[in-house]
């Protein structure tokens, strides 16, 4: 141990006076669990997980940690799989910020919300959802855990994406601790006599720590802008029997900014999608979307429309686009829908039943269960945001890289599909994800819902294939490095440091040298300190 290391039990004391004994977690399986996301799992547990109730107490830990020579990470809802919060070295503290959950205001004058970061996308949705306002980019799918802060550090997308961006694009105000336990306001909130209300004030310190995977502060908390809830709607989906129709129908509509949200599967994940879903699931998704309609009548015919459906549709569909589209009037929002026909019929696109937007609208936040396979299979994603003149050659391009493996692939029985997404008027989501016969884990079980995560098969694990998978994600990093991709949830994973320019490295290096001149807030994160 560094003899400039406070003994472990004697910060650990330290913390207990801060936030509580019952608050500071030290067993082995609680170190384990906080240790690991989705795919990874550190050789090197972090050695307690400390759960500040709030802004003051999280600044005191951080504080009694650094000082004790300790590193300290952020964590979340956990819902990474790029090693974002996953500790890279002994004496490390994992801050739990879930308990710093509350909204400390919903100002509808000024047309803003401020939430601890500890929140949940689904809590901020439901604490918003009779105001008659919301967040522009209202949460991610795995909403039901993942947090504020976390999607702010890793830059999520998903509901509200189509027209307003990412989770960085509607947040205007932050309160960050820094690793001394300081704090910094940024937007108008800098202001010594100012609200939060106006993102900026002089230099964008709000956006400097976004995205930043937790590498340069602790989100503490964090202010919103609000938009009017749109009372308009309507649903589209189309089938497209090449990925290159699919993703030029969806790069258009992007330009147009025609939908809420957009987003696309290819026949093997639509597959895997369809195969993981119950009956019982569809009963309760189906009575989500008849209380989701605005009607008696609109329920009924909703609902109905819905059960005849069925899955049947889909044995016929190739790449399938899902739309949600959203207005002021309801006018307004069949007429995009009318735009949106056109163009997916320009691309040879066939309109089928809207079942799954409707269904996903009408429930937003679910269960985490997609976090393994259908028939209990190891899962993690990968992804890329490219150009609209860059997709199709882009998205060929993994098709390249897979066929490489193609050998490899089947020797370990990894299955590949993909998921195609739009960002707001100026970015596409290639996002291929990975299936293959290996162990759960710890992680899985505390977060897939027990009934599911009982009944389905069980594997052997199998660390040749994780570690093939690994060999096919590292190469596609280096390849969108060369092709100018780049990335949300950069984590410990990206190629961020390695593909940024010099200068931009030498600037973010400096900042962070700055407010963590001993590298002791995530090491590793963004590449930065290695």
């Amino acid at each position: 141990m560094n003899a400039h290391v406070k003994p472990k039990q004697t910060l650990l004391d330290d913390l207990a006076s801060i936030v509580g004994a019952d608050h500071v977690l030290s067993d082995a399986a609680s170190c384990e669990l906080y240790s690991q996301d989705v795919f990874h799992q550190a050789k090197q547990a972090s050695c307690a997980i400390v759960r500040p109730d709030n802004s003051d107490e999280l600044s005191r830990a951080v504080k009694a940690a650094t000082t004790a020579g300790f590193n300290v990470i952020p964590r979340g809802g956990g819902m990474s799989y790029t090693s974002g919060y996953v500790p890279t070295s002994e004496n490390t503290i994992t801050l739990d910020l879930t308990r710093m959950d509350r909204v400390l205001e919903i100002n509808t004058q000024d047309m803003y919300v401020t939430v601890e970061c500890g929140i949940t996308w689904k809590q901020l949705h439901q604490a918003l959802k009779e105001t008659g306002y919301r967040t522009p980019y209202w949460g991610t799918l795995s909403g039901t855990y993942a947090t504020v802060g976390g999607g702010l550090s890793q830059n999520s997308i998903f509901w509200g994406s189509g027209q307003y961006g990412t989770a960085a694009d509607s947040v205007i105000s932050l309160d960050v601790v820094l690793a001394d336990g300081s704090v910094v306001s940024t937007g108008s909130a800098a202001q010594r006599n100012s609200q939060p209300f106006f993102r900026h004030f002089g230099p964008d310190l709000t956006g400097l720590f976004t995205c930043d995977a937790g590498s340069l502060g602790f989100k503490a908390t964090a202010t919103f802008r609000l938009i009017k809830q749109f009372e308009g709607r309507a649903f589209s989906a189309f089938d497209f029997k090449t990925a290159e129709d699919a993703i030029g129908a969806m790069s258009e509509i992007s330009r147009q900014g025609l939908a809420m949200e957009c987003f696309g599967f290819d026949p093997y994940l639509q597959a895997q999608r369809l195969k993981r879903e119950s009956l019982s699931k569809d009963v309760k998704a189906l009575a989500g979307v008849m209380k989701n309609a605005g009607s008696l009548m609109g329920a009924l015919k909703d609902g109905a429309k819905v059960a005849l459906a069925g899955r049947g549709y889909m044995d016929d569909v190739d790449h399938s686009v899902q739309l949600m589209i959203e207005d002021y009037t309801q006018h307004g929002a069949d007429a995009k829908a009318k735009a949106v026909k056109a163009i997916a019929e320009g691309f040879n696109g066939r309109e089928i039943s809207n079942s799954i937007p409707k269904i996903a609208r009408a429930n937003p936040f679910g269960p985490v269960n997609n976090m393994l396979g259908p028939d209990g299979e190891r899962w993690v994603p990968i992804h890329a945001l490219v150009s609209h003149s860059n997709a199709a050659a882009d998205y060929q391009a993994i098709i390249d890289l897979f066929e490489r493996h193609k050998e490899g692939l089947s020797k370990y029985k990894i299955e590949t599909g993909f998921l195609y997404a739009i960002i707001a008027s100026n970015a596409f989501v290639l996002e291929p994800v990975f299936f293959w016969p290996d162990a759960s884990t710890s992680f899985h079980k505390k977060y897939v819902e027990d009934e599911y995560f009982a009944n389905m098969p069980k594997h052997a694990e199998d660390l040749d294939a994780r570690n093939y998978v690994t060999t096919i994600r590292n190469e596609f990093a280096e390849l969108f490095k060369q092709r100018g991709g780049v990335h949300m949830q950069l984590g410990k994973f990206y190629k961020y440091k390695d593909g940024i320019g010099d200068q931009s490295l030498d600037l973010i290096t400096m900042i962070k040298q700055c407010v963590d001149p001993h590298n002791q807030v995530n090491p590793g994160a963004l590449g930065l300190g290695d």
